[in-house]
């Protein structure tokens, strides 16, 4: 029997080239692939792995580059622009999908097409990165802990230099401002709507709402109406965020994108040292409408080890056959448990507190 095949789109990315190295050092033996002609004949002859170009422009195009592929696991953001194409073509192939995608937007429109998928028997797993995978199995975790949860809240400390691709798909999405989970639905509210201090596991901090996709995968793992997602900012970030609400139409401007997605591509991911020394603090607290509250943490490496991690072994998991077909959140498939299976993760650190002395949830004012 032939090793079940893997395609790493965008694998000459920053991102993508540490997802293909990984892959090839677990023995996956990927195909490297994505539209820049030079950049992946380039990326082929150094690691001396077979590749495949192909744009996303023509989705008959995608559905034939992926007809002897096993799972496609795309690392090329913004997400917003390379999904839906390769999502088409994995239903019309038979292909599983998988992507690191944070993007919300992208995340809804792959769980629209999860009875496609059922039908076509194919795994949609999008948000397979930090910090969805750790957010993701923290809040199934305190689920478990309290299944009467009402609201769930949840954030990440880990302030670093972002990629080129992450950069370019913050500018994608510029204008979107925040979004929560209220009553199940998704609810826009403005750029770092709410401040909270919050103890992440090295005292309290600062951090502020944002619209991070775990605001849908948690939902969907969870069942939880209510969700928050938070991050810690410098009091310079806050600002800027806040200065957001007024200069969003800017972003409106399609040749301002452009420029700033140019800018972006100056800028390099951190170094393998940083990336080595690196290290995340994940925190979730769910809470009932009566005020009983459970609150656990996580410690993981650095954000972009957990993602490169996070992708190939979920890629691994998919390969293996170990999903049901449709749509799929990393915890919903594999457990809360699943972050334990990355090098590296410390948790869950639990505590509680009675009702009568928890704070109210915002979510629940």
């Amino acid at each position: 029997m032939s090793m079940p095949t893997l395609l790493v789109y965008g694998s000459y990315g920053y991102v993508g080239e540490l997802v293909a190295r990984e892959a090839i050092d677990r023995g996956l033996d990927p195909i490297l692939a994505g539209r820049d002609r030079e950049k992946l004949r380039e990326q082929v002859d150094e690691l001396d792995q077979p590749g495949r170009r192909f744009s996303l422009e023509d989705h008959d195009v995608v559905a034939e580059a992926l007809a002897d592929v096993d799972c496609v696991l795309n690392c090329a953001g913004p997400f917003s622009n390379t999904a839906e194409p390769l999502v088409y073509g994995s239903l019309e192939s038979g292909t599983d999908y998988v992507d690191i995608t944070g993007e919300i937007p992208v995340i809804e429109s792959i769980r629209d097409r999860d009875d496609e998928a059922v039908d076509a028997g194919v795994t949609l797993l999008p948000a397979a990165a930090l910090s969805t995978i750790p957010m993701d199995c923290l809040a199934a975790h305190l689920a478990d802990r309290l299944p009467e949860a009402d609201s769930l809240a949840l954030g990440v400390d880990s302030f670093r230099i972002p990629s080129i691709g992450t950069v370019r798909t913050v500018i994608e999405g510029a204008d979107t401002g925040g979004a929560v989970r209220r009553d199940g639905d998704l609810e826009r509210v403005p750029t770092a709507w709410r401040t909270r201090e919050i103890d992440f596991g090295r005292g309290e901090r600062p951090a502020v709402t944002m619209p991070m996709g775990d605001v849908c995968t948690t939902h969907y793992t969870t069942g939880i109406p209510n969700v928050e997602m938070y991050a810690v900012m410098p009091q310079p970030a806050r600002l800027a965020l806040r200065s957001h609400r007024y200069l969003a139409p800017l972003f409106e401007s399609k040749p301002l994108r452009w420029t700033l997605k140019q800018l972006a591509g100056i800028r390099e991911g951190p170094s393998k040292r940083r990336r080595e020394r690196g290290s995340a603090y994940v925190w979730g607290e769910a809470q009932t409408d009566d005020g009983e509250q459970v609150v656990s943490r996580l410690r993981t490496p650095d954000p972009y080890v957990v993602t490169v991690d996070g992708a190939v072994t979920t890629a691994e998991r998919v390969l293996e056959g170990d999903t049901e077909p449709g749509f799929q959140t990393p915890a919903g498939a594999f457990g809360a448990d699943f972050v334990f299976e990355l090098e590296g993760v410390e948790g869950f650190f639990d505590e509680s507190m009675p009702a009568a002395s928890s704070p109210v949830s915002p979510l629940l004012q």
